[in-house]
């Protein structure tokens, strides 16, 4: 069995590491989002696994008050 088969979850679970290709498969299922949205999410908030969580939870949080408007 490869080495890659053999990983399941990120060695480093505090941080996203965008380098490994297996690792962005991991993280792209945990969010439920695509690699381009994963890269961005990284970008505005950086490496923190955390920080990134809040960062799709606060995106698919629709706006309070009113109707939400789709562009």
């Amino acid at each position: 069995m490869s080495e890659v088969a053999k990983k399941r979850q990120p060695i480093d679970r505090e941080s996203v590491n965008l380098t490994e290709p297996w690792e962005v498969e991991y993280r792209r299922k945990q969010y439920g989002c695509t690699e381009l949205q994963l890269k961005q999410a990284v970008a505005a908030v950086g490496v923190s696994a955390e920080r990134v969580t809040q960062y799709f939870r606060n995106k698919s949080t629709p706006p309070k008050g009113g109707k939400q408007r789709y562009e």
